[in-house]
């Protein structure tokens, strides 16, 4: 496989899969449903598939800065977790 490639595991996912992760809303009435899409969207979808979903949620109207009950934007909450640096630079990209 050549080293610009990254390789996928599993099959490919279609585009009204990846638009459910936009149906899921808090329990809570303190976190945005924005931050709660963007976090079931982090923990259910690979980087590939992440970068889609952004593009629907952006597309959506949704913002990518919405807050959890601690005050904690989407980038802020998963900073210090391992694949978090790929997933942030998504973010970033779709603040323009």
């Amino acid at each position: 496989m050549r080293k610009d490639k990254k390789q996928v595991i599993g099959d490919e996912i279609s585009d009204d899969y990846i638009k459910t992760f936009l149906q899921f809303e808090p329990a809570d009435g303190q976190t945005s449903p924005s931050h709660h899409k963007l976090i079931k969207a982090y923990r259910g979808l690979r980087i590939d598939d992440f970068e889609r979903f952004v593009g629907f949620f952006v597309e959506a109207g949704y913002d990518v800065d919405g807050k959890d009950e601690h005050g904690k934007t989407f980038a802020e909450a998963i900073a210090d977790q391992r694949n978090a640096p790929e997933y942030i630079e998504v973010i970033g990209q779709a603040r323009g």
